[in-house]
């Protein structure tokens, strides 16, 4: 490969950095990502499982059929429930999606999504660079200059950061994180369906759960198997929760027991609620994406959908600044899609912290809502509904690449 000055460089292979190549081809650029693992490499879980209608339809503007592609290996689940303490507050059914068309949502493991997603940039001539963790980063006037741990080095106009929360090319042009974290930990559990004898296809969300101790608990089907999220109280040990036998313990009480032997993956996190001050460097060289620009909880599946408009963004304003006629323009290019794409974090930060008050439980005024809510919502039903979308903060918005993911 030419390491030669590039018009643009993407570091970073994950799901965020392959939709910045993608995004960049889609606009006539050349694409080369750079990613520190080999490839092949094995990522465990199924992490980022749910992908918004507004973030297929933002795949098929850069990758035609990508999102079509998605939504058919993906699983739709046509009913969502929510319980307080035992008792169903609200339920709602889907309509079959419309043959042809993108459904709301589609829901499979990321490491299902980065296949056809790699099979996207592979059909659309992207380059890799596998086994190339970065060193160093000099930005400057003129580009900026990539260095591996390997001495090999890039050259480039513009790059773009999608190397994930530990983020090397942030941390070297010194861009830091904000925000808040949680000291409430919750524990992520992935299960095998049982395809011979399966659970009904529906997300269910309890509230105090009556087996738990009051522990919230959240069920989502995702192809081929279940995430469980488990909230931890104030002084529960996250790794008995999370052992082998505490998860065989507990497990066995929110579903069939016999998913207790068909779990495949545990994770133990913190809601975090952080986001870059700048998602530009000082020199307009360098644009973050995904969660090289931010953190936020699992709730409310904020993490993919908000990095693949950061990604498309950033590609969009390169192009801008590559077209731009003057440094002014060119600066204002990348300025603003950087200023748009942390707005849109900011706002995610608020909504993960209302969504956080609204679970924790930890607050007598929301409990004495949640209680009046669940006490009257047979009588007015947008309270249940209100239940429902209490974990996942506000509404998110449009489809437009500028909104709110």
């Amino acid at each position: 490969m030419d390491n030669r000055n590039q018009p643009v460089l993407v570091v970073g292979a994950g799901p965020v950095g392959m939709v910045a190549a993608l995004a960049l081809r889609s606009l006539g650029l050349p694409a080369t990502v750079i990613e520190a693992e080999l490839e092949g490499r094995f990522r465990e879980g199924s992490r980022a499982i749910y992908i918004h209608k507004a973030t297929l339809t933002l795949l098929e503007e850069v990758s035609p059929g990508l999102g079509h592609t998605l939504a058919k290996n993906g699983v739709i689940w046509p009913v969502k429930r929510t319980l307080y303490r035992g008792k169903e507050v609200y339920v709602r059914k889907y309509q079959p999606p419309t043959p042809g068309e993108l459904p709301a949502f589609t829901s499979l493991a990321q490491v299902e999504i980065e296949k056809h997603l790699y099979q996207a940039c592979k059909d659309a001539g992207v380059r890799f660079v596998w086994g190339a963790p970065i060193a160093s980063v000099r930005s400057g006037a003129d580009g900026v200059a990539l260095t591996a741990q390997s001495g090999e080095t890039w050259n480039a106009e513009y790059v773009i950061a999608a190397d994930g929360a530990r983020s090397a090319v942030r941390r070297e042009v010194g861009i830091e994180m904000e925000g808040p974290r949680s000291q409430d930990y919750f524990l992520v559990v992935d299960v095998k369906e049982d395809e011979a004898d399966p659970m009904p296809l529906e997300r269910t969300f309890h509230y105090s759960h009556p087996e738990m101790d009051g522990r919230n608990v959240l069920l989502v089907p995702f192809k081929g198997g279940w995430r469980v999220d488990l909230q931890l109280l104030e002084g529960d040990d996250a790794e008995a929760f999370g052992g082998v036998d505490g998860v065989r313990k507990w497990l066995p009480k929110v579903m069939d027991p016999k998913y207790a032997d068909r779990v495949t993956w545990v994770s133990t996190y913190q809601f975090y609620q952080v986001v870059a001050k700048s998602f530009a460097d000082a020199k307009r060289r360098v644009l973050l994406a995904g969660e090289a620009a931010h953190l936020f909880a699992p709730f409310g599946a904020r993490g993919l959908n908000s990095g693949v408009p950061d990604a498309i963004l950033a590609a969009r304003g390169i192009r801008r600044a590559l077209d731009a006629a003057d440094e002014g323009a060119r600066e204002e290019a990348i300025a603003a899609a950087a200023e748009e794409r942390r707005t849109a974090a900011l706002h995610n930060r608020d909504a993960a912290g209302i969504a956080l008050e609204h679970i924790q439980g930890s607050s007598p005024y929301m409990n004495m809502k949640r209680e009046l809510a669940a006490s009257l919502c047979s009588v007015v039903p947008k309270l249940g509904r209100w239940l429902d979308e209490g974990p996942y903060g506000p509404k998110q918005g449009s489809s437009k690449v500028s909104t709110k993911y």
